[in-house]
């Protein structure tokens, strides 16, 4: 006969939606403990949308989650509300799927499915991404099992959850941790810039970026190969003003095969979102960083700042870039091979390549002390 406690012990509910610097590093757990012999359940919110189609769960269960705007009580009362009945409709999906554990990615989407299982009591971890708690982390860290974090520093954690927390990395996705330890050449000829600008703000970098480049000495231009992700609204702007220069450029909404286009990147320009600087670490390429200048709790900034810290990118923030100091900083770097080999090991040096592993090891351990 089967055991039916180690059998209950192989199933995982992952709490994450919204964005996918929750959705990826979830999914990379997922993917380790499914090679583990582990069955998982994502529980999400209905903001998720498509992005839940690459994910291997065999069961995805969307539980309504809301958040509130700041100085608005009503807001705060409609949050509530939904939340409640989030966390009413997960006490029924975890009675039924019945886990071992409950790991949460941060992000209103996870808090219903975390406090569902706080209430039936079962094991949980919470993952941080970020250099900054998250504030759906801060209200939940108290509770949880476990509590897992990226980045030795974790700003505004309070000292109880600051003491507790485990320093795993933020895991990637495998074709990116596949990129680890490859190593970085300088460019010669070509030089090719990978331009990423996230579902946040991205605008400034669609319409800035192409201008800069543009605005380069003929020579260097003439060298660029340009992978640039642009808004809708911003794709014909851009594509014109690299046609208009003469620089060879592919501008689209988004890009699928972003592990192809980071390793044959010479310079990647973008945002400062945790699991872009994660994957600039995994592969060890230097970066321009943009932190998004409205993030609540300056987490992007603060993510910035680790990999900057250790030379691996030069940090602009948003109310100092203009097209003249832009200009200047691509001219300087990319004129610079040596310098960019130098931020690339850098970059490198900070990789965590078996995040993913080492989540799913500290996962199976607090699995494993379930009460009985």
């Amino acid at each position: 006969m089967a055991d039916t406690t180690t059998e209950r012990r192989r199933v995982a509910v992952i709490a994450a939606g919204g964005t996918g610097g929750h959705l990826f590093p979830a999914q990379a757990l997922a993917e380790a403990l499914i090679s583990r012999g582990w069955k998982i359940v994502l529980a999400t919110d209905e903001r998720v949308g498509g992005l839940t189609q690459a994910f291997p769960a065999e069961r995805v269960v969307e539980l309504p989650a809301a958040t509130a705007r700041r100085g608005d009580p009503a807001s705060a009362v409609n949050a509530a509300s939904v939340i409640l009945r989030g966390v009413m409709e997960g006490r029924k999906a975890l009675a039924e799927v019945d886990p071992s554990v409950v790991v949460g990615f941060g992000g209103y989407p996870s808090v219903p499915a975390l406090i569902a299982a706080f209430s039936q009591r079962r094991p949980t971890v919470i993952h941080e991404q970020n250099a900054v708690s998250g504030r759906a982390n801060r209200l939940l860290a108290p509770f949880a099992t476990q509590i897992a974090c990226a980045f030795p520093g974790l700003a505004k954690a309070s000292r109880r959850t600051d003491a507790r927390k485990v320093v795993v990395g933020n895991p990637v996705r495998p074709e990116i941790r596949g990129l680890a330890g490859k190593g970085y050449a300088p460019p010669t000829g070509e030089i090719r810039v990978l331009v990423t600008g996230g579902s946040q703000g991205a605008r400034l970098l669609s319409e800035l970026i192409p201008a800069a480049l543009a605005a380069l000495p003929e020579p260097l231009r003439l060298r660029l190969r340009v992978e640039q992700q642009a808004r809708q609204e911003s794709l014909e702007g851009a594509r014109r003003a690299y046609a208009d220069a003469l620089i060879q450029a592919e501008v689209a909404p988004f890009f699928r095969d972003m592990a192809a286009r980071l390793e044959r990147a010479h310079l990647v320009i973008g945002r400062a979102g945790a699991s872009t600087v994660t994957e600039l670490m995994a592969a060890g390429r230097p970066a321009i960083l943009v932190p998004l200048g409205i993030a609540l709790d300056n987490d992007q900034g603060r993510n910035a700042a680790i990999l900057a810290q250790a030379g691996g990118a030069e940090v602009r923030l948003e109310r100092d870039l203009d097209l003249e100091s832009t200009t200047g900083l691509l001219s300087e770097l990319l004129s610079d091979p040596a310098r960019l080999a130098r931020m690339a090991a850098a970059a490198a040096s900070l990789a965590r390549p078996d995040a993913a592993e080492r989540l799913a090891d500290l996962v199976e351990r607090t699995a494993g002390g379930a009460r009985a």
